[in-house]
């Protein structure tokens, strides 16, 4: 059908990830409508014509291959399971093939959007206090639209394993064309707790936490750091 009209749109019904590679390859355009309910008709319509501008993202991760996560039967995330613990070598994708087909987070919209001014303030607090991070989110399109934008922080050095990113705190927030806002995260120290096994409760470790703002759990546009003492 692709080949016949070349402006083909493929919509997914569905309830989780799918394997799409060759639709990636070769269609325009993939609106992902989930379980839409009784609207489902009109809303896709209004997404295809332009009367809407999408502004969805997704919840989890569309893989190109089951090489991209451990064994079916081996429910330990550490191993590369979700976005919080993608097999990498280094740190970052060997190459484009590992990158998933699309990540944690992801969608895309009518209009494009710009993120400047990175602020985090104070740049180190203690156990019990707390951090403001701040960005400025811009429309550079020619429309009005909607960007989720997402707050994701590291534990650098941890005395244990932990996730390579992990989402903290995310905004939904509706731009005209040309216009700015500043977006504002509150990150409690103590939204950095883990478990640890040996004392049996959630503890806050000092230490450098990395901070990534961006419109997907791998497209950070902006990034800092502050300490825990």
């Amino acid at each position: 059908m692709s080949k016949a009209n070349a402006n083909t749109i493929l919509v997914l019904v569905n309830g989780s990830a799918l394997a799409v590679n060759w639709a990636e390859k070769n269609v325009p355009a993939i609106l992902e409508a989930w379980f839409p309910g009784e609207e489902e008709g009109n809303g896709i319509a209004d997404v295809i014509a332009g009367d809407y501008n999408p502004a969805g993202r997704l919840p989890l991760t569309f893989y190109k291959s089951v090489k991209q996560l451990p064994a079916f039967d081996d429910y330990d995330i550490r191993k590369g399971r979700t976005y919080k613990a993608e097999i990498r070598k280094g740190g970052a994708y060997a190459c484009r093939a590992d990158q998933p087909l699309f990540p944690f987070g992801y969608g895309l919209s009518y209009t494009q959007f710009q993120y400047s001014d990175l602020r985090i303030v104070p740049g180190a607090a203690n156990t019990n206090g707390k951090v403001t991070v701040r960005a400025t989110v811009k429309n550079i399109g020619d429309r009005s639209g909607d960007e989720v934008v997402q707050l994701y922080i590291r534990d650098d050095k941890a005395s244990v394993p932990r996730p390579l990113k992990e989402l903290k705190g995310f905004r939904r927030i509706h731009l005209k064309a040309g216009e700015q806002k500043d977006v504002t995260f509150s990150v409690q120290a103590k939204d950095l707790s883990f478990y640890d096994v040996d004392k049996q409760k959630f503890v806050v470790e000092p230490g450098q936490f990395d901070v990534m703002v961006g419109g997907s759990s791998d497209d950070f546009r902006l990034s800092g750091d502050f300490q825990i003492r």
